[in-house]
């Protein structure tokens, strides 16, 4: 019987007999982190080798809309083409709110003072941005252009403290899924480096020794346990963990109201044990991403939502995963959205979506929800009055979506949990130093060991501050971080 090797144990260097393969810096997983962490520390001139569970690259990048976000610097080319000054300062403070009360201002600086050169890294990979915008709001260009508002950047109370760009960069295709070209870009990169790839592998164990030194890794090749030397250092970016229903339930258990993963199905939380395993500490596990998406269209970001008392909770301008958020806190987990008969349209992703209320006026949609009596017809009478006067004292939804809900037949559109089953993925991982060294709870690096990606507690640790592209920049972004430290060891 073979040994029962674990993620959760680490197997002991003296109990290593032999070594099946050796490389300078062993990387786990072919998603956007482990791509770039390997070809920069390829570039470093370390050995390379990628050890991917999935039986080709790509991870759950490649499945994303592919949205990068990026600024700073007083803007990339794609945000001065289009006439956007985006000052660093600007994009520190969007970040640190968007982090949230864990936010680590190391790591954001780093990130919003090297944006700009790491949009200008990316296209000498080979991807391709047409430096073109589209405005309005969408969950990712329809079109082939490159640059969109992907957050909260231009809504309450983001806006109010820094100055608003649009720093979604989107790499040239047109439709959606982005993602695949640049796991596509970045896997022939890597490959036209002469890293070594090994598919259908999957990491068993760590290697390290009494003291916790990270020496490498047991991988099982072909249904059998390998050992792989890592001479420089290990690098964990296997994803997070929503695919792992035991870490799901014990840490982030609300994420279970949004079931649909958004991941390629491997992110079980594997490296983020591994790393557990040596002494690595964990931050923020608590937090995950969350959308029950209400636009395109944009029309429908004019309408209003309400709870199941008749009440406002949030300005509807926000991104799409803030506003989920807020709807999850909701009692019962039931909310509408309130339209009139010139916004009314089914949302793009879901056009199936249940009307669950239509009526002449407000009372019958009131009724028929039954919220108590006078509650809703309030909420929208105060709404109306102040939205015909530009203003929105209660939640300052910008004036551009102010729109007073005046044109019968009204309607409300159901976007409770039994309505509407919602996507996640989490946010928490290992804490980790700006250059992907692994920390211990004394904040002490583990040496050989780094982590990138979701693997690692990164930039977007915060659901209710998240916006698309925040995961694939910090991924690809830390990931050469620590490929760059790890070849360096």
């Amino acid at each position: 019987m073979s040994k029962p090797y674990s993620p959760s144990r680490p197997l002991r260097l003296s109990d290593v007999e032999r070594w099946d393969i050796e490389t300078d810096v062993a990387v786990i997983g072919f998603g956007i982190s482990g791509a770039c962490a390997a070809i920069e520390a390829k570039n470093a001139g370390a050995q390379v080798t990628i050890f991917e569970v999935a039986a080709a690259s790509g991870g759950s990048a490649a499945l994303s809309g592919g949205d990068i976000y990026l600024g700073g610097n007083g803007g990339t080319p794609a945000q001065k083409a289009a006439g956007f000054e985006d000052q660093t300062e600007d994009f520190v403070k969007y970040l640190m709110m968007a982090g949230g009360p864990g936010a680590d201002e190391a790591r954001v600086r780093l990130y919003a003072e090297n944006a700009v050169a790491h949009y200008h890294w990316l296209v000498e990979q080979g991807l391709p941005f047409k430096n073109s915008y589209l405005p309005g709001k969408w969950l990712e260009p329809t079109t082939d252009d490159t640059l969109i508002w992907s957050g909260s950047e231009a809504a309450w109370p983001f806006a109010q403290q820094a100055k608003p760009a649009p720093r979604g960069h989107t790499p040239q295709m047109k439709g959606w899924g982005a993602g695949k070209l640049i796991m596509e870009t970045l896997t022939a990169k890597a490959h036209s480096l002469g890293i070594e790839s090994h598919f259908s592998s999957r990491a068993l164990a760590l290697i390290a020794d009494q003291d916790n030194r990270v020496h490498g890794l047991v991988v099982r090749i072909d249904g059998e346990p390998r050992m792989v030397r890592a001479r420089k250092g290990v690098i964990l970016c296997s994803g997070g963990f929503i695919c792992n229903e035991e870490m799901v339930k014990r840490y982030v258990p609300a994420s279970r109201v949004c079931p649909n993963p958004t991941s390629g199905g491997n992110d079980d939380g594997s490296g983020i044990r591994m790393g557990m395993s040596v002494g690595g500490d964990v931050l923020n596990m608590d937090q995950f991403f969350a959308t029950r998406p209400f636009y395109p269209p944009e029309s429908l970001v004019k309408g209003i939502f309400v709870n199941e008392l008749g009440q406002r909770f949030i300005n509807e301008d926000a991104y799409h995963g803030r506003v989920t958020h807020y709807m999850l806190r909701q009692p019962n987990d039931r909310c509408w959205l309130l339209v009139d008969s010139t916004m009314f349209e089914r949302p793009v992703t879901y056009p199936d979506i249940t009307v669950a209320a239509v009526g002449e006026t407000w009372e019958e949609v009131e009724q028929e929800l039954g919220i108590p009596a006078g509650e809703l017809v309030h909420t929208v009478e105060r709404f109306n009055r102040h939205a015909e006067q530009g203003e929105d004292p209660l939640w300052h939804k910008d004036a551009e979506y102010l729109q007073p809900l005046i044109e019968a037949p009204f309607a409300a559109l159901a976007y409770g949990g039994k309505d509407y089953i919602g996507t996640s993925f989490t946010l928490g991982g290992l804490s980790t130093l700006p250059n992907g060294q692994v920390l211990t709870p004394e904040g002490e690096a583990i040496p050989g060991l780094y982590a990138a990606g979701r693997c690692a507690c990164g930039i977007p640790r915060w659901g209710e501050g998240y916006s698309s592209g925040m995961s694939l920049g910090d991924s690809s972004f830390f990931g050469r971080q620590a490929g760059r430290q790890a070849a360096g060891a």
